[in-house]
């Protein structure tokens, strides 16, 4: 099948005229087996969205976004080679498709490379209810975000500037094809927004800040409640105190625990294991947490943030378990990655979807009256992690814990452990689960880490 100028016309026209966009892919694929290919896939993405930031009351920025590429990859045996193109005209896609065999050509062989197979392909597309547009002008979004500024300056005469406040809708198709015959495409939306604002206390400055993110527009925050929080965050932290070097427990509030999950994914990624690049190397099915803990990735759950009905190789996605009674039960590996490991894809080329840690029933403060005396993490800094020992340490900010009660802020001192060590020393997990990416947990109360201070 060839491209059409009606077609093309259609397309510019109606940038996600998936009919149109998925004929582009199809012509694609075929022109790659004309020029010698024996085997292909193409991926194309169209982007359209708004931005609004306003600061200390005006409009700061109005960002319209159209955003498009398509790309494509080739195989001439185990020979490999990629090219991608902003301009999707007939003669555009031809060169581009040229580019990449003639790459191919010269490439080394690799006998890892390759489509994914076959049979792990999506043949069926679940209706994960991705897809809701915000009918949101640049005005309403300027009376949207001014409101949640406002509202966090006047919240305390202590609030004395702003990084501003904004409101963004964005909505994306992807169209996904290959030579093993698979040609699909999925739509989403994404739309948040967030303010930061900064609270002063005699000559002593602290920055801090709040979002929210949802498919759906009218699940988002209210933003009036984002522009509260983002201020009682930052009162929260004037007049912090220091800390002497000591071995305590910690907690980590659910979004920075949302980064100790990600390390996990990190240590468990194909990439790192077949470069032996991983402190986690050679331990599935070995005891990484205590038995409490399990954690799963569900990419199905409707309207979520991290659900796919495919990863970028066009592998299914599926619910299967990462680890079960603190033994790590799987890798998370594209199918490059799999071959490697002499084992299969887990439809993860492109990452995770909706990782889910298993929370306990207690809340956040019950956690704080377990953990009875220690350290509250609300921020960390730094790129003290490594992933091929383990070691952690980083520059933190929170509160202290007294009693099971926060008594004042804290700052300036660094937290160090050894990741193994952490997830072993894992205690509970809340229930306040942070739900705004694809790694979804509740704070982490870990049984003791050491702190560095004056």
């Amino acid at each position: 099948m060839s491209l059409t100028e009606s077609k093309q016309t259609a397309q510019q026209t109606d940038p996600f005229d998936r009919t149109g966009l998925r004929d582009i892919v199809d012509f694609m694929l075929q022109e790659a087996s004309r020029l010698g290919a024996t085997a292909a896939e193409a991926g194309l993405s169209i982007e359209s969205g708004l931005q609004v930031t306003v600061r200390m009351g005006e409009v700061e920025t109005i960002e319209h976004n159209r955003d498009k590429g398509l790309g494509i990859t080739v195989f001439i045996g185990q020979r490999k080679g990629s090219a991608s193109t902003t301009d999707f005209s007939r003669n555009a896609v031809s060169e581009t498709v040229r580019a990449a065999c003639d790459i191919a050509r010269y490439t080394e062989e690799d006998p890892y490379a390759g489509l994914p197979e076959s049979d792990r392909l999506a043949r069926e597309i679940p209706d994960l209810d991705l897809d809701h547009p915000w009918d949101l002008s640049a005005e309403h979004a300027i009376e949207l975000a001014t409101e949640c500024e406002t509202i966090a300056r006047n919240h305390d005469k202590r609030i004395t500037n702003s990084e501003g406040a904004y409101i963004t809708s964005h909505r994306g198709l992807r169209v996904y094809g290959s030579s093993l015959g698979f040609l699909q495409d999925y739509v989403t939306t994404r739309h948040s927004n967030g303010c930061t604002v900064i609270a002063s206390s005699g000559d002593r400055m602290e920055r801090d800040y709040w979002y929210s993110v949802s498919r759906l527009a009218d699940q988002l925050d209210d933003v009036a409640v984002v522009g509260e929080k983002a201020a009682q965050r930052a009162i929260s932290r004037l007049d912090a105190k220091h800390l002497t070097t000591q071995k305590l427990p910690v907690i980590f509030q659910a979004e920075v625990a949302r980064g100790l999950l990600g390390h996990l994914v990190r240590a468990i990624s194909g990439g790192a294991l077949y470069r032996n690049a991983s402190f986690l190397l050679d331990k599935l099915d070995s005891q990484i947490f205590t038995e409490h803990v399990s954690i799963d990735e569900r990419p199905h759950i409707k309207k979520a943030i991290g659900s796919a009905p495919f990863d970028n190789e066009g592998v299914a996605t599926q619910a299967h378990d990462i680890v079960t009674d603190g033994k790590l039960r799987s890798y998370v590996l594209d199918s490059y990655a799999a071959r490697r490991l002499n084992m299969h894809s887990t439809g993860n080329a492109g990452g995770v979807h909706n990782l889910y840690i298993n929370n306990s029933d207690k809340d956040l403060p019950a956690l704080l009256k377990d953990m009875h005396r220690g350290l509250l993490i609300t921020e960390v800094m730094g790129q003290g992690v490594n992933i091929v020992t383990g070691d952690y340490s980083r520059g933190a900010a929170g509160f202290w814990v007294e009693n099971g009660q926060i008594q004042y802020p804290v700052e300036e001192f660094t937290i160090a452990s050894n990741l193994a060590d952490m997830f072993r020393q894992l205690v509970a997990i809340a229930n306040d689960i942070d739900t705004r990416s694809s790694l979804c947990t509740g704070s982490w109360l870990i049984e003791q880490m050491t702190i560095a201070g004056d």
